[in-house]
């Protein structure tokens, strides 16, 4: 169900690949919301991604871009204000790779080059988009700016690896830039931490199947799925939260606040 929450809203949507991502989720309700929107992704994961197909359905243009790159962002935001007519409301930063997970390499044997492209993808990019929005002045008054992390930033799950120091860092980054945004140009930036969501990305981790059904049993609501994601990202981009800023918002089932549940008692009951 559309309530034009985003009626007249323009804005920026990194990392949509493929059907299964929470960037693809959440172009597709900001679109039945009323929101225009650029779409951006690295060349290569165009390459291997659908977003083609994602672009016509929401009637969006692409503008590809290495988030990494500071050249390409400079270029990015300027194309999108100039396609969308203005400035920007919203932006979504769904990025995230370790290329220590995709080799295999253990977080106690990292190849540090490894780590630093990671940290530069997942985390760093985070500031370097802001950044770019920020000396553009390109954001308008109460425009809304969010990042997907996961709760790995706070407590340790041993399989996910060097992205885990990325997320902590990447949820630094949006207290630190918040304040800057919000006090100079009224603009909140939000961390939202998911469930474990099987992404293309986050099927990548080792024992992830095992992993997404342990959440499941500890939260009392059960995991949030990319579709749940989308729908609490839109209300972030909406006027219905313009106090909201520097918050890591946890969106999953209640995992965050609980112990133990009674399944996974009774799971490990003689």
């Amino acid at each position: 169900m559309a309530y034009n929450l985003l009626k007249g809203k323009k804005g920026i949507i990194f990392g949509a690949l493929d059907p299964n991502s929470i960037a693809w989720k959440t172009a597709e309700r900001v679109h039945e919301e009323g929101g225009e929107f650029v779409l951006t992704n690295a060349p290569i994961a165009m390459r291997m991604g659908q977003i083609n197909e994602l672009a016509e359905k929401t009637n969006s243009q692409i503008i590809p871009a290495d988030a990494t790159n500071e050249e390409d962002l400079k270029n990015l935001v300027e194309k999108s204000m100039e396609i969308l007519g203005g400035k920007l409301d919203f932006v979504l930063h769904s990025i995230g790779m370790s290329v220590n997970v995709r080799k295999g390499r253990h977080y106690t044997d990292e190849n540090y080059s490894f780590t630093e492209k990671g940290w530069d993808v997942s985390a760093l990019s985070f500031h370097k988009v802001m950044q770019s929005l920020y000396k553009a002045e390109a954001m308008n008054e109460w425009g809304s700016i969010v990042a997907l992390t996961y709760m790995a930033a706070q407590r340790t799950f041993p399989d996910y690896n060097d992205m885990a120091d990325n997320k902590a860092y990447l949820e630094s980054v949006a207290r630190s830039f918040g304040y800057f945004f919000g006090k100079e140009h009224k603009v909140r930036v939000n961390t939202i931490s998911q469930s474990p969501t099987p992404t293309t990305a986050g099927q990548g981790v080792k024992g992830f199947d095992g992993f997404i059904n342990y959440a499941e049993k500890m939260s009392p609501l059960g995991n949030a799925t990319a579709d749940d994601c989308a729908n609490y990202t839109v209300s972030l981009f909406s006027d219905l939260t313009k106090k909201v800023t520097m918050q890591n918002l946890f969106h999953d089932g209640g995992f965050s606040n609980t112990g133990v549940s009674q399944e996974v008692i009774d799971e490990f009951s003689e």
